[in-house]
């Protein structure tokens, strides 16, 4: 996951911000149109970096916030957006991914400066786990930007127990996330930002066997109506949201969906 730019002079690993999103990648199946489409709606510069030209890094004011790859080139034949979150170690990760009911479609596989897998947790929604080096020192990366990633999933409070087992949430080591239950919901927190939420609906409603779980990526942006009407004239669709919300449910040429969100 390296993009080419010169490491930060304090190499900024997975370790300072373990079990927090720390970088999200679409998978595609035409890159030139998906960077057409992103560089429209959001405003992103693309590069080819050190995985090839399957793999692209999109930056805003030179700092790398988010990759996209072809289908192929990374075992995956979804397209979709996918979150990563940064672990300290994969395998063991991946480990206890699999101890408890998840299951693993890609890896962990080299990509240097780390390593990487795509995991699905019981209740099949599809996440990364990334161990080395950061792509963008994090800080940089929440600020170029802002993101949160949200689990739609049919009993929340399971998937707590799961991606806090798995991920370190809520441990007794120092830097993990923190874990709050708040709007019927729970909320996850890294160094005091909001980075994650998981929903399920009401706490002691049953699970929802409609629900197909799955990861969702949010991006602030300075206008949700801007952002609409630049999706539907580059080919892509608007899913909810439109005429002044402060939210809008996305959709690129390609069939990937994604949130944007006005900035508060």
């Amino acid at each position: 996951m390296n993009s080419g730019k010169a490491p930060a002079s304090h190499n900024v690993t997975s370790s300072s911000v373990f079990g927090a999103p720390c970088w999200v990648s679409l998978t595609t199946r035409d890159l030139e149109a998906a960077q057409e489409f992103y560089h429209a709606v959001l405003g992103w510069d693309w590069r080819v970096g050190k995985l090839g030209d399957q793999y692209r890094f999109a930056s805003v004011n030179g700092v790398p916030v988010a990759g996209v790859s072809a289908v192929e080139a990374i075992g995956q034949t979804g397209v979709a957006w996918t979150p990563f979150f940064a672990a300290s170690s994969a395998n063991e990760t991946v480990a206890r991914s699999q101890e408890r009911g998840g299951t693993t479609a890609v890896g962990p596989l080299s990509f240097p400066p780390g390593r990487a897998a795509l995991v699905a947790d019981r209740e099949g929604a599809v996440f990364g786990i990334w161990e080395g080096e950061l792509v963008s020192d994090w800080e940089d990366w929440r600020r170029a930007a802002p993101v949160f990633v949200e689990l739609y999933t049919r009993d929340a409070f399971d998937a707590a127990i799961f991606y806090a087992e798995v991920l370190g949430w809520a441990s007794a080591a120092s830097g993990c996330c923190e874990v709050h239950y708040e709007d019927e919901g729970v909320v996850l927190r890294s160094q005091g930002d909001v980075v994650a939420r998981i929903h399920s609906g009401a706490v002691e409603s049953a699970p929802d066997p409609e629900v197909r779980p799955h990861w969702q990526i949010h991006f602030t942006v300075a206008d949700v109506d801007a952002c609409a009407q630049a999706a539907l004239a580059h080919g892509g669709s608007v899913l909810w949201g439109t005429g002044g919300a402060r939210e809008a449910i996305l959709c690129d040429p390609d069939g990937a969906h994604f949130v944007v969100n006005a900035a508060s």
